[in-house]
C-alpha cells in the first residue's frame, strides 16, 4: 500500500506542465468564442410589419431610419429612428424591436401608417361657396391625414364666416374610411352657419368702479368697426371671449376686488340681426393690505426692504403689485449677487376686505463669477457675445447684469433664443455665467419692382447681412458687422449702395461705418437730370444710455446734365460737375420705447454740418439743422 500512494503523488514538474497547459486551454478557448469579449450584437435583417392598410412603402420606411443591416444594434439609434418616423406626419404609432436571429439579431419594425386623404367634402356652406372654402384650408389631397391641419382647417372656416358676420358659426370634421384596405380617406367639414350679424357693440352691467370704455380696452373682442375687414372687428371668438373675461377678473383682482365674478355673458340679437353683448359683473369689495412683515433677511435691513415695497400698509391689495415689489427684492438682492435668494410673498386674509402681507426671505450665500462660458455659437465669433456682456470674472454675480446682458444679447438679431443661467463650481461662494445660444438666419436677399407716376418702371434687388464678417471667406459671417447692398434700376432712376458697418471699430464702443453711392435721377426736374455719386464714412459713439454722437465725412460729386436749352440762366449756369466735400455731425437725444412702434418718449437731434474752405471742393456752406418728435 505504502508504494501504490507513493506512485499517485504528482511531482513538481508534472504540476507545472499541468499549470502551462491548463492556461494555455483558458487562452484557447477563450480565442474560440470571441463573441464574449465583443460588445452589442450585429444587425442580421429588418423586417417591416403593418398594423392596416400599409400607405408608406417598406423602402421609404428604411430611408428613414439610421438602423441598417450590419451595424451593431443600437437603443439609442432605435429612439432616433421613432422620433424621425414620426415627424414625417405618415405614422401613427410605431414600435422597433430586436428578436435573436443566429449570432445577431433581427429588428422588427411594427408600424401603423395613417390613411392618406383622397378627399375632401364641406357639408351645409351656403352662404359661403364650398370652392372659395376650400381654398381658404390650403388642405393638399393625397397627403396623410393630420389632426392638427385638419383643426386648422376647421378654425379658418370659422374665420372665414365670422369675417362675414356669422358669430354662431360652428364648425366639425370627421374622417371616413373609403377603401381600408387601401387606407384612404374622406375629409368631411359639417358647417352650421347659424344667424348673420357681427357684434355690434359690447355693454356691461354692475361695473360701479370702472367705466365700460375702462373694461372695454381689456378686451381683444370689439364692436364692428368701419374698417371691419381690416382689424376684424364685430366677431365673435368664444375661446377669445373667455380669455377676454379673464382679462377683465384679472383688472378688477388687480385694482383689490379680489371677489370679483363675472355673473354671466348674455348674447342678445336686435331684429336685424347684429348681436349685442353684456357682461354682467358682481365687484365684490375692495381689499386693502392689512399688516406688512419680513421674515429672513440677514445681510441687508427691514427698512431698506420696506422702502423698495410699493405696496405698503393700508394701499389697495394687488396682486400684481405683489409679485413687482417681490421683484424689486429680488433685484436688490440679485444685483448685490445673491443668486440663489428666494423670495415668498404671501396674502393672508385678516378680517372683512383685509389681507396681510407676508414676504418670507431666503438670502443663500452671496456669489462671484469665476468663468464666463458661451455654448450653441457655430457662425458667431466669441468676441461678438463676449462684448455684450456687462459681467467678468471676478465681478459679483450681478443677476440684474445678467438680465441685461440677455436682452442685449436678443436684440443683436443674431439668435432666435438666448439663455443665461449659473453653475456651481467646486469653489464656494464662486459661480460660472453660461450663456447658451441658438442661432438664427441673418442674411436675406430681396428683390421686386413696380410703376408709380414718379419712378415709372423700376426694378431692385438687395443684399443684407446682419452678421458679416468681411475677412471670413467665403461665409463671410460672425463678426457682427452690417452689410446691405441695393441695386435699383428704372426708366427714371438709377441707384446703387454698398453700406459696411463696423458696431465696435479697435474693439471699443464705437461704430465705423463706410458707404459708396451713386444716384441718378430724372424725375426731378423736366428741364434737367441729376447725378450724384461719392462716399461717406461716419463715426458713431454713445455718450450715455440716451444720447450718442456722430462724426463723418462725404466728398460727392454733383452732376447737373440734359439742360433745356429754355430752362432759366440759374439753371443752366450750375450745369456741369460740381464737388461737394462736407464734414457732418450729430448729436441725439433719443428716449423712445420703440424705434418703429412708438408710443412714448422723444427724439431729438443737433445735427452741425460744413463744406468747402479748408475742405476744398466747389460747394461753400455751412449750417446746421435741428429736429424733434415726441
Amino acid at each position: 500500500m505504502r508504494h501504490f500512494s507513493g506512485w499517485m503523488r504528482p511531482a513538481p514538474f508534472a504540476i507545472w506542465v499541468a499549470s502551462i497547459c491548463a492556461l494555455l486551454g483558458a487562452i484557447s478557448a477563450r480565442a474560440q468564442n470571441p463573441q464574449a469579449a465583443q460588445g452589442p450584437p450585429i444587425i442580421k435583417s429588418i423586417d417591416v410589419q403593418y398594423t392596416g392598410p400599409g400607405t408608406v412603402s417598406k423602402e421609404r420606411i428604411l430611408a428613414q431610419m439610421r438602423t441598417k443591416v450590419g451595424q451593431p444594434y443600437s437603443d439609442q439609434v432605435v429612439e432616433q429612428d421613432i422620433e424621425t418616423l414620426y415627424k414625417t406626419g405618415s405614422v401613427l404609432n410605431v414600435r422597433i424591436f430586436a428578436q435573436p436571429e443566429g449570432n445577431g439579431v433581427k429588428v422588427i419594425v411594427a408600424v401603423q401608417t395613417r390613411s392618406i386623404v383622397r378627399e375632401i367634402e364641406i357639408d351645409g356652406a351656403e352662404q359661403v361657396k364650398a370652392k372659395r372654402l376650400r381654398k381658404e384650408i390650403k388642405l393638399k389631397l393625397n397627403q396623410p391625414v393630420n389632426e392638427q391641419e385638419l383643426d386648422e382647417a376647421r378654425q379658418k372656416i370659422v374665420e372665414v364666416y365670422q369675417g362675414r358676420g356669422y358669430n354662431d358659426v360652428s364648425v366639425q370634421f370627421r374622417v371616413d374610411p373609403i377603401d381600408e384596405k387601401r387606407g384612404t380617406a374622406r375629409v368631411v367639414f359639417t358647417v352650421n352657419e347659424g344667424l348673420k350679424g357681427a357684434v355690434r357693440q359690447i355693454h356691461f352691467e354692475g361695473n360701479e368702479h370702472f367705466s365700460e370704455k375702462v373694461l372695454r380696452k381689456q378686451m381683444k373682442t370689439r364692436g364692428k368697426t368701419l374698417v371691419y375687414f381690416l382689424d376684424k372687428s364685430g366677431r365673435l371668438d368664444e375661446v377669445q371671449l373667455e380669455q377676454d373675461l379673464d382679462k377683465i377678473r384679472e383688472w378688477y383682482q388687480n385694482h383689490g376686488y379680489i371677489d370679483v365674478q363675472i355673473k354671466d355673458t348674455r348674447k342678445e340679437r336686435t331684429k336685424n340681426g347684429p348681436m349685442i353683448l353684456t357682461i354682467v359683473i358682481a365687484e365684490g369689495p375692495q381689499y386693502h393690505v392689512g399688516k406688512l412683515t419680513i421674515s429672513g433677511y440677514q445681510a441687508t435691513s427691514e427698512q431698506k426692504i420696506r422702502a423698495l415695497l410699493k405696496m405698503k400698509e393700508g394701499s389697495v391689495y394687488s396682486p400684481k403689485q405683489l409679485r413687482d415689489d417681490a421683484k424689486a427684492v429680488a433685484d436688490a438682492y440679485g444685483s448685490g449677487g445673491y443668486v440663489d435668494l428666494v423670495v415668498l410673498p404671501e396674502g393672508t386674509p385678516a378680517g372683512p376686505a383685509r389681507i396681510d402681507v407676508h414676504y418670507k426671505i431666503e438670502e443663500g450665500d452671496r456669489s462671484f463669477v469665476e468663468r464666463i462660458n458661451i455654448a450653441g455659437n457655430t457662425r458667431t465669433k466669441d468676441k461678438v457675445i463676449r462684448r455684450e456682456v456687462l459681467l467678468a470674472p471676478g465681478d459679483v454675480f450681478n443677476t440684474v447684469r445678467v438680465d441685461t446682458t440677455k436682452k442685449r444679447l436678443e436684440n443683436l438679431g443674431y439668435f432666435a433664443k438666448v439663455e443665461t443661467y449659473p453653475e456651481d463650481t467646486d469653489i464656494p461662494g464662486r459661480k460660472d455665467l453660461t450663456i447658451l445660444v441658438q442661432e438664427k438666419r441673418t442674411g436675406s436677399l430681396t428683390f421686386g419692382g413696380g410703376f408709380s407716376t414718379i419712378d415709372k418702371l423700376v426694378g431692385f434687388a438687395e443684399l443684407t447681412q446682419g452678421n458679416f464678417d468681411l475677412l471670413n471667406w467665403p461665409g463671410f459671417t460672425g463678426a457682427g458687422q452690417k452689410f446691405r447692398l441695393r441695386i435699383q434700376y428704372g426708366t427714371e432712376r438709377k441707384d446703387f449702395i454698398l453700406v459696411l458697418t463696423e458696431p465696435y471699430f479697435l474693439d471699443r464702443r464705437l461704430a465705423l461705418s463706410g458707404q459708396v453711392f451713386y444716384d441718378e435721377a430724372n424725375y426731378l426736374s423736366a428741364q434737367y437730370d441729376q447725378r450724384n455719386y461719392g462716399f461717406a464714412i461716419e463715426l458713431r459713439k454713445p455718450i450715455n444710455a440716451f444720447i450718442y454722437a456722430t462724426l463723418g465725412y462725404q466728398l460727392q460729386d454733383v452732376d447737373i446734365f440734359n439742360v433745356d436749352p429754355s430752362a432759366s440762366e440759374a439753371i443752366q449756369s450750375q450745369e456741369g460737375s460740381t464737388v461737394e466735400s462736407k464734414i457732418f455731425s450729430s448729436l441725439v437725444f433719443d428716449r423712445r420705447d420703440n424705434p418703429l412702434l412708438t408710443r412714448r418718449g422723444q427724439r431729438v437731434t443737433l445735427s452741425p454740418y460744413i463744406a468747402g474752405g479748408f475742405l476744398g471742393g466747389d460747394t461753400q456752406i455751412y449750417g446746421f439743422d435741428l429736429e424733434g418728435s415726441q
